[in-house]
C-alpha cells in the first residue's frame, strides 16, 4: 500500500463512525495535510441556505458568511457550471476576476494566505450543489502540477466527505446503535489490549505507526478517556472489541 492509499484507507475508517461537523473537519483536514496542502473546504448549497466546513483561517471563514462571498466566489461559481475537477490559482489564470467586485474578493483571500487549489465539483441535483477544496499558501505550487499527482485521490476524498456528510446517523442514534468505534479503531485497541506497542500493531495490521496512532487517539477521544490503557480498559467493559 503506498503513501496516497494509506492516506485515503485512514480518511475511509475516519469518516465511518464521524459523528458531528467538527470531526468531519478534523478528518479532511489530516487527509489534505497528507496530500501536501493546508487547507481544506467543503460548501454545500440548497437553495438559498449555504453550509460552510473547511479548516480555513475562522477569520477568513466568519468574514466568507458573514458577507455571503459564496455568491460572487469564482471558485464556486465555475463548480456550479462544471462537473469536472478543476485547479485555480493566480498562477495558473485558470479563473479570472470579473469585476471590481471579484477582484476585492480575490485580494482578500490571498491576504490570508489563500492561493491555489483543486476544487471538486459535486452534483446533488434538484439545483442542489456541492465542491470539495484542498488549497495551498504556497504561491511556488503549480496548481496543474498538483492536479497532476493528486486528480484521483482528491476527486475521492471529496465524494466520500460529501456521501458521508449527508449520510450520517444523529450522534446519540448513532451511540444507541453501538456504532461508536470504526472496525480499525477496534481492531487497533484490541492489540493493545494484548499489550502489542503501535510499532506492533502497525506491522501486525498492515498499516504505519502513525496511522495506528490516529485510531487509537480517535478512539479515545470518541471514548472520552484519560489514556489509551483507559480506553481499553472501557471499550472492554463495554462490549466494543472483536
Amino acid at each position: 500500500m503506498n503513501w496516497t492509499e494509506n492516506i485515503f484507507q485512514e480518511f475511509i475508517d475516519a469518516l465511518q463512525t464521524a459523528m458531528d461537523e467538527d470531526e468531519f473537519e478534523r478528518i479532511a483536514t489530516r487527509a489534505s495535510h497528507g496530500l501536501g496542502f493546508r487547507w481544506f473546504a467543503y460548501v454545500s448549497i440548497v437553495d438559498s441556505s449555504l453550509k460552510l466546513i473547511s479548516s480555513y483561517p475562522k477569520s477568513w471563514t466568519s468574514r466568507y458568511l458573514r458577507h455571503r462571498y459564496h455568491r460572487l466566489d469564482p471558485v464556486v461559481l465555475r463548480a456550479r457550471a462544471e462537473h469536472a475537477i478543476f485547479t485555480w490559482g493566480a498562477s495558473s489564470g485558470s479563473i479570472r476576476p470579473r469585476d471590481r467586485e471579484q477582484s476585492r474578493f480575490f485580494e482578500e483571500a490571498t491576504g490570508f494566505g489563500i492561493k491555489s487549489g483543486i476544487t471538486v465539483p459535486i452534483r446533488a441535483g434538484f439545483g442542489r450543489m456541492a465542491a470539495f477544496t484542498v488549497a495551498t499558501d504556497d504561491a511556488l505550487m503549480e496548481p496543474d502540477l498538483l492536479l497532476a499527482t493528486s486528480n484521483d485521490i482528491v476527486q475521492l476524498l471529496g465524494l466520500y466527505f460529501h456521501t458521508h456528510l449527508r449520510g450520517r446517523a444523529p450522534a446519540n442514534q448513532a451511540r444507541r446503535d453501538g456504532q461508536i468505534l470504526s472496525q480499525r479503531e477496534r481492531q487497533c485497541l484490541a492489540w493493545a489490549a494484548l499489550g502489542k506497542t503501535v510499532s506492533e500493531t502497525a506491522v501486525l495490521v498492515g498499516i504505519t505507526a502513525r496511522t495506528v496512532a490516529f485510531h487509537l487517539e480517535n478512539a479515545r477521544r470518541k471514548l472520552d478517556a484519560v489514556s489509551i490503557t483507559h480506553c481499553v480498559a472501557l471499550a472492554i467493559r463495554r462490549r466494543l472489541l472483536p
